[in-house]
């Protein structure tokens, strides 16, 4: 059952040097909060899975907490590249980083085989592409009914998964809407998860096309006002398109990203 707790204690309780960490949320609800108590936390080794990193994981890779990115598509949203990942792959600053690709429907049905477990998913995809010959996890598997050879991807089941939500209520159920994403099948996947949420509210009232997590999928809920910025959070507040444009002035530049880095830590 969820306990809710401060994202210091959740972080701290969940999050552990090695593990296969996803962050997700597509668009919006991005759980920009968590992620940079990871970083505040200094965790290392990190295998870090999203289907779109985009600035947190770039704000991870150049903190030095990432070992390995499995992912489906990486940029600055709307700008261009993430130049810390760039400096990652390239130099190896401040870490060296291996990569696993796939597309996103590869993503995606690995999280639904994860959460429904299942060693592996089946899909029509990765044809005329060389994923397959790079990527360990994409195989392919002969129809028993009909003889097709079909894509396989091997099921995704990280250690801990983290995402933003709306809102909880006090017995720690979690209420999310909008563009929803695979959150509910990364939280369903992995062997640990926690919910930021912008409040705690005594009922949750229904939403269309609202996702509910229940507390007894979750291991922690805590409150982050404004915890996906400069993402949005759909009812709450809008994307900071100015900050993305921004991120690439600062990351593309170690000592500018250096700075950044140490204010986010002295904010503490």
């Amino acid at each position: 059952m969820a306990k809710i707790v401060s994202l210091p204690q959740a972080v701290s309780e969940l999050v552990h040097d090695g593990d296969t960490v996803a962050l997700e949320g597509f668009t919006h609800l991005i759980p920009f909060a968590a992620g940079h108590e990871i970083i505040r936390q200094g965790r290392r080794d990190l295998t870090l899975v999203r289907m779109t990193p985009d600035l947190i994981y770039d704000q991870l890779i150049g903190a030095g907490c990432a070992a390995k990115l499995v992912f489906s598509w990486g940029g600055n949203p709307g700008v261009g590249s993430l130049h810390r990942m760039r400096d990652a792959l390239a130099t190896g600053w401040p870490a060296p980083l291996q990569l696993e690709e796939h597309s996103h429907a590869g993503m995606a049905n690995r999280y639904v085989a994860g959460a429904s477990g299942l060693p592996f998913a089946v899909l029509r995809g990765y044809a005329g592409t060389d994923l397959p010959a790079h990527t360990e996890t994409i195989s392919t598997v002969e129809c028993p009914f009909t003889g097709e050879r079909l894509a396989a991807v091997a099921a995704l089941n990280p250690d801990v998964t983290v995402v933003h939500a709306q809102r909880a209520d006090q017995a720690g159920n979690v209420q999310l809407w909008g563009i929803t994403g695979v959150q509910k099948e990364a939280v369903l996947a992995a062997k640990r998860s926690l919910a930021t949420v912008e409040e705690i509210v005594d009922e949750l009232t229904p939403v269309p096309g609202a996702v509910i997590l229940p507390n007894w999928v979750l291991d922690a809920v805590a409150v982050a006002p404004g915890g996906a910025a400069p993402s949005y959070a759909h009812g709450y507040y809008d994307r900071d398109n100015a900050a993305y444009r921004n991120w690439d002035a600062i990351s593309r530049d170690r000592e500018a990203f250096t700075r950044w880095l140490r204010t986010l830590e002295e904010a503490a």
